[in-house]
């Protein structure tokens, strides 16, 4: 599809990517989900193509760039693997993100550049069994020793992306640090892999993204350097609120490169599928389904573009970031249901990928905030209390 909006440099960006997607992904996508194995191999490449290091200053290692530029990279990898788009999109949003924004300087020189070259992946552990969307209900907690040098950790977090693979090198976990004005605290600190007390449990069985690595985490008595702490003590919560913003557009480009997957898969196959004699597309049930499906495509990255220009440009987009999340992750979900009707059986089968889309996409209504605290959020800014 075209980006009529995009620079130069963004349109070969684009298209640079789309390149390797085809090329080097799509071969590998079936069989990385039928044995969920996350192909480190394509991780590496990734990073030697600069796609881990988009939207960071050179100064770290980074190309430079913006969020715009990382959502471009992320769309074109949703349309045909969503398991290594999502390996991305975490990579950044959560595992270097954090560091970038909130981090002191010998943090980010420490921690950053093998993260931004893809030598390394990182993980952000803030959902729990009792906190998701109310994050607030956070119940791991840290506590400095007596003599104030070490964290000492317990608790335990869930669906953590990234957070167990050969090239993982920490986690950053929020954790209940004490209380302010009867309220709890809450923290963010950074938790080598490896660490005594710290266990990355088996990976999860999930319905989709097979080949995207996630596990749970515990902590019992783990200890780490006070100075492990990333920002400022209490500022945990509110500074990944902000981290969860920005990740919405990225999300969204996600799913709008998972809808689109789905559209030219079913307009490829209703040209070449033959039904009484004419070919599918002959249809006109079958030509309005696909209509409906370009339009989803076409309002998602509108909706994406829309709330990452308003982040690069240092303009408020909470809102935006909610519209672009909400709209083109319900495009995703409903191109991959309209996708597998079209191929009928076939669409049944996993070596197709609409059949990996419409297991895929679930997620996308839910994770980095669900549709409902999407709807929260745009109700919020409507005035509705």
């Amino acid at each position: 599809m075209d980006h009529p909006d995009l620079t130069e440099d963004e349109r070969e960006l684009a298209a640079t990517v789309r390149e390797f997607a085809e090329e080097v992904v799509a071969p590998r996508a079936y069989e990385a989900d039928r044995t969920h194995t996350l192909p480190l191999d394509v991780v590496a490449q990734m990073g030697e193509l600069g796609l881990f290091g988009l939207p960071f200053p050179e100064e770290y290692g980074g190309q430079g760039g913006d969020s715009f530029a990382l959502c471009l990279a992320i769309e074109a990898l949703g349309r045909v693997d969503q398991s290594i788009a999502i390996t991305l999109e975490a990579g950044v949003s959560l595992g270097a993100m954090p560091v970038f924004r909130f981090g002191t300087e010998a943090q980010k020189r420490e921690l950053l550049p093998d993260l931004l070259a893809g030598r390394a992946l990182a993980g952000f552990g803030l959902t729990e069994p009792e906190a998701g969307s109310d994050a607030g209900a956070t119940r791991t907690t840290a506590r400095l020793d007596d003599d104030a040098s070490e964290w000492v950790i317990n608790g335990a977090k869930q669906f953590i992306t990234n957070s167990g693979t050969d090239i993982t090198r920490f986690v950053t976990v929020t954790a209940v640090t004490g209380e302010r004005d009867g309220r709890k605290e809450i923290s963010t600190i950074v938790v080598p892999n490896g660490t005594p007390g710290f266990t990355v449990e088996p990976a999860y069985d999930k319905v989709g993204w097979h080949a995207s690595d996630t596990h749970p985490l515990s902590f019992v008595n783990a200890r780490v350097p006070a100075a492990n702490l990333l920002g400022e003590r209490g500022r945990g919560f509110a500074n990944f609120l902000h981290i969860l913003d920005e990740g919405r557009i990225a999300i969204a480009a996600l799913s709008t490169g998972a809808a689109e997957g789905c559209l030219e898969a079913s307009i490829d196959y209703a040209k070449k599928r033959t039904v009484f004699g004419e070919a599918l597309s002959t249809r006109q049930n079958v030509q309005f389904t696909i209509a409906r499906m370009h339009l989803r495509v076409h309002n998602a990255r509108l909706a994406w573009h829309h709330a990452a220009r308003l982040r690069d440009a240092g303009k408020p987009f909470k809102t935006a970031a909610a519209v672009a999340k909400l709209t083109a992750s319900d495009a995703a979900m409903d191109n991959a249901r309209d996708a597998t009707q079209i191929f009928g059986g076939n669409g049944f089968m996993n070596e197709y990928p609409v059949a990996r889309h419409y297991r895929d996409s679930k997620i996308l209504e839910i994770g980095e905030g669900t549709t409902e605290v999407q709807l929260l959020v745009i109700s919020r800014a409507l005035g509705l209390q």
